[in-house]
């Protein structure tokens, strides 16, 4: 009964199989790597030329997280996820750490679909690939994974995942996807960069629930050690199925990855300095010009360290949420941006090291730059009437944000501000700014880092000259993240990473749907369906060239809507560590790529022997 069964199934996936190749004979394609509107360069390559398959296998790195931790679940959304848990999972795919939209082989090792009109993919997985106690990853466990994300997951990725029609079990080891659209080429890439989960795992348990019980994944790691809302660490998994894979050759040589969490980013950085974790990433200008002068550093025990990657800088912003009256007033949100005084900042707190964010893509070739070119002015021609004209002049405009002359005072944008306040009704009662019902202006601004005061308090104080009442207001981090998914907040900071590929993940950034929704990542709660359409463009580009110019639409409309002030930002990413890590000789484009770093033990020698006499 069960050879026939499967022989049955078999049988029925090969015409089905036989089926959509008549159809679609000429697209229809089979490949061992996704790429999308490009060509893959490292198709037929035992090893990714970022990685030196030499590596040696040993060692350990640690690195700060912010807060806590209670929830190694971080697929539902609940609680505050610890950081590391991908380590535990395989994806379908990995991705080029070289190439935009490109992808190779994992738990998949080859993929059937229509690059052209992607209406559906069928993953054939790896019959060789296991889970961590033995036993294989099926289609079932894919199934399991992509069915549970559009249920129980938080709504950011229940929203990622919102044109997946359905997802179908064709044999042991193939599982097709079909999207409710036409044409969506980015939902391959989407669904391959999905860690899985395995099915007999979660049997007995609540996907929806936060947990600290221990996950079956197929990763290169294993949980080694947690120390509840300290710390958590990860050992080497010496069984991992997919060492040999050409993607993973020369990676993920650390015996032992540890995450340690620290309450305040400034007792973090002591912590650095004494040894107490061996990786740092430094994000602020001040302690990178003036605090690396400690002693491990001047006898060479940690190494300061600058990477740059084609990426798009991370857009640092302050956000107005336009659900709560003013900030519904785009009139009042474009007067706020001339408070705003970048270039004393930069000078006075910054060493001069950021540059003015004027983009949401900024430093990419995305980014929307002067006026309109001809092919943007024919994307913007549909879209003009249906603006606000205050939104229609900007994305006509060669868009700038207002400068100042650096000196602290600001007058001139000051006064400009106090004039768009007054030409769009508001008026001062007793030196304090009214609305037009006679009620002051009031502001609570929430945070939840401590060092962000120092370059929050200039705006502030140029707010106050300007009449408003302003609270600045510090909160722990879980309250931070409620009160961020419930939208319980006028203004606060934001850094939301971008990449070269934008696709559905920007519908959960601007569209008016994830404005309405608990948990997702369109903070401001834009609500406009020119954005909307615009977003659903970027999605549906059928080519590269098609995507940067829609991209470019795109931007414009988000920055002439002053739903953000986007603040500053680095072109360059600024790390350092203990002087016991080595790195392939060629740097992958679009990463760090710390998975293929190393330890050299002599070096890790010196360094245990320099902290123990300290």
């Amino acid at each position: 009964m069960q050879l026939s069964f499967a022989y049955a199934k078999k049988i029925g996936v090969m015409c089905v199989l036989s089926a959509m190749a008549s159809q679609v004979w000429a697209v229809v394609q089979t490949t061992p790597y996704i790429a999308i509107h490009t060509t893959a360069k490292y198709a037929n390559a035992q090893v990714m030329p970022y990685a030196n398959p030499n590596a040696p296998k040993g060692g350990w790195i640690s690195q700060a997280s912010n807060g806590t931790f209670d929830n190694l679940n971080g697929f539902n959304g609940k609680g505050s996820s610890a950081d590391g848990t991908n380590f535990l999972f395989d994806s379908l795919m990995s991705s080029s750490l070289d190439e935009p939209s490109v992808m190779y082989p994992l738990l998949a090792e080859k993929v059937t679909f229509d690059p052209d009109k992607t209406k559906f993919v069928i993953f054939h997985l790896n019959p060789k690939a296991r889970f961590s106690n033995g036993t294989p990853v099926t289609a079932e466990d894919v199934k399991f994974t992509f069915d549970t994300i559009q249920t129980k997951a938080n709504p950011g990725f229940q929203m990622y995942l919102s044109d997946l029609d359905k997802t179908e079990v064709l044999s042991k080891y193939q599982v097709k996807v079909t999207f409710k659209s036409e044409n969506n080429s980015e939902m391959p890439l989407i669904l391959s960069t999905i860690s899985i989960y395995s099915k007999a795992d979660w049997k007995n348990r609540d996907f929806a629930k936060i947990t600290m019980q221990l996950i079956l994944g197929s990763g290169p790691y294993l949980i080694d050690r947690i120390d509840a809302g300290r710390s958590i660490s990860y050992k080497r998994n010496p069984n991992y199925w997919g060492k040999d894979l050409a993607v993973n050759k020369g990676r993920y040589n650390f015996d032992l990855i540890k995450f340690v969490y620290y309450r305040s980013l400034d007792i973090a950085f002591e912590g650095f300095k004494s040894g107490q974790y061996t990786f740092h990433e430094e994000k602020i200008s001040r302690k990178w010009s003036t605090e690396y002068n400690f002693p491990a550093l001047k006898v060479g025990m940690v190494t300061k360290y600058i990477s740059k990657t084609q990426n798009p800088a991370p857009t640092q912003s302050f956000v107005f949420n336009t659900r709560k009256a003013p900030f519904n007033d785009i009139y009042f949100r474009q007067a706020l941006s001339y408070a705003y005084d970048f270039e004393w900042l930069n000078k006075a707190l910054f060493y001069g090291q950021y540059i003015r964010l004027t983009s949401y893509f900024q430093n990419s070739e995305l980014e929307a730059k002067g006026k309109p070119s001809q092919p943007e002015l024919k994307l913007l021609q549909p879209y003009l009437s249906r603006l606000h004209p205050l939104q229609r002049q900007g994305v006509l405009a060669d868009w700038k944000y207002p400068q100042s002359d650096g000196s602290g005072f600001n007058r001139t944008n000051l006064l400009m501000a106090r004039s768009l306040l007054l030409k769009a009704g508001y008026r001062y009662k007793d030196t304090v700014l009214v609305d037009k019902q006679g009620q002051p202006i009031r502001i609570e601004f929430i945070i939840h880092q401590e060092g962000l005061q120092r370059s929050l308090m200039p705006f502030v104080r140029n707010l106050k000259k300007l009449g408003i009442q302003v609270s600045v207001r510090q909160v722990d981090v879980p309250q931070y993240i409620e009160r961020m998914r419930r939208s319980d907040f006028q203004m606060t900071t934001n850094v939301m990473p971008q990449s070269l590929t934008p696709g559905n993940e920007q519908a959960q950034m601007w569209s008016s749907k994830a404005a309405d929704e608990v948990g997702n990542y369109n903070y401001a709660g834009i609500k406009n369906p020119v954005i909307d359409d615009a977003v659903q463009q970027v999605i549906r580009a059928p080519n590269r060239e098609q995507l940067i110019l829609r991209t470019k639409v795109l931007d414009r409309l988000l920055r002439s809507g002053y739903y953000h002030i986007l603040t500053y930002g680095n072109d360059k990413n600024w790390y350092a560590y203990w002087n016991m890590y080595k790195q392939p000789h060629v740097k992958p484009k679009l990463s760090l790529g710390l998975d293929y770093w190393w330890s050299d033990p002599q070096q890790a020698q010196k360094v245990s022997q320099y902290l123990r006499k300290q």
